[in-house]
């Protein structure tokens, strides 16, 4: 497993990011720590989770997946400062109208709780989920900038921001002198690549930004476990068949080519490419077996090719399309 710098950062994480929002969903706690296990012992030390996870299940009041990992914590007995651990504040906690966005009164109130969960006295790498346009970004800042003179938390991050707000909100921390965000969490994979490489991609590398990817596989997509004239029934209800298109089939036909002639699996491949990119630094998997796990960390230390990575881009390409 290598390890990589966190943008311009000094802190060193793994090459695959542990994905935890299966965690308390699809993988039960005992499930859970066996998958964090192995990712651990496989050279994993960067875990990657959100208050919310899995408020979205009926009877789940969020926070489900920070108390798995705390719980694992405690359990595994290993050293807090081995794993370098990441969540996220944003989502709606509780039915309050201060529980939910990027105020001040929210984040210092969500911090507390996921300190809590997680079972720690600090967080190596805060995320704001998503932006809030009803607050301004001075007030996020300021509230984020007070956590890490605390000792709450060490380093800040962004996910699922546009590129002019991730600007906006570096040029004010340069203008008022507060801690900046040091990472972008992007939805970003061989099937969604516009989003990202549009413009956020050059933010990232012009500014030292670490770049973290959430869905390197498409939702699945890109494990091969769908195919043209074999599409199971769930697909529809999982939002992967977005990627059903003939272009996209055509991707994993070739995914699958390269797959055998290197004797790895098409979601190998998939994780290749992004680890083959100087941009990225660690894609977020999220199995929820630990066959998909052992799967997935078929891919540290993978590096593709210069005309594999160009037959991929190529296969996959968007700027001219309409």
């Amino acid at each position: 497993m290598e390890f990589r710098n966190l943008g311009r950062t000094g802190l060193k994480v793994s090459e695959l990011c542990m994905g935890s929002m299966q965690f308390g969903w699809t993988a039960d706690e005992a499930l859970s720590h066996q998958i964090l296990d192995a990712a651990y012992d496989a050279g994993i030390n960067f875990i990657d989770t959100a208050d919310v996870y899995s408020r979205w299940i009926d009877g789940n009041p969020g926070g489900v997946a920070e108390s798995i990992i705390g719980s694992w914590l405690k359990k595994s007995a290993i050293p807090r400062e081995s794993v370098v651990i990441a969540t996220k504040v944003r989502a709606r906690t509780g039915d309050g109208p201060n529980d939910q966005g990027l105020s001040r009164v929210h984040i210092m109130n969500a911090v507390e709780g996921s300190l809590h969960r997680l079972g720690t006295d600090y967080i190596d790498l805060y995320q704001t989920h998503w932006i809030d346009e009803g607050t301004p970004i001075e007030e996020t800042l300021r509230a984020l900038d007070d956590l890490v003179h605390q000792g709450k938390v060490r380093y800040l991050g962004c996910s699922n921001f546009p590129a002019w707000r991730l600007m906006e909100a570096l040029w004010s921390s340069d203008k008022l002198g507060l801690v900046r965000f040091d990472s972008l969490q992007p939805h970003y994979s061989l099937v969604h690549r516009a989003e990202f490489e549009r413009e956020l991609a050059d933010v990232c590398r012009s500014y030292g930004l670490g770049v973290i990817p959430y869905s390197p596989l498409g939702g699945g997509f890109l494990t091969g476990k769908y195919r043209q004239d074999q599409i199971p029934e769930s697909a529809r209800a999982n939002n992967v068949s977005r990627y059903f298109t003939e272009k996209n089939w055509r991707l994993l036909e070739k995914m699958e080519e390269l797959g055998e002639a290197e004797g790895i699996t098409i979601s190998q491949i998939a994780l290749a490419w992004q680890l083959s990119n100087p941009v990225i630094t660690s894609p977020i998997i999220g199995p929820r077996t630990l066959k998909q796990l052992h799967d997935n960390l078929g891919a540290a230390g993978l590096r593709l090719p210069e005309e594999e990575m160009e037959a991929l881009d190529t296969a996959s390409e968007w700027k001219n399309q309409s």
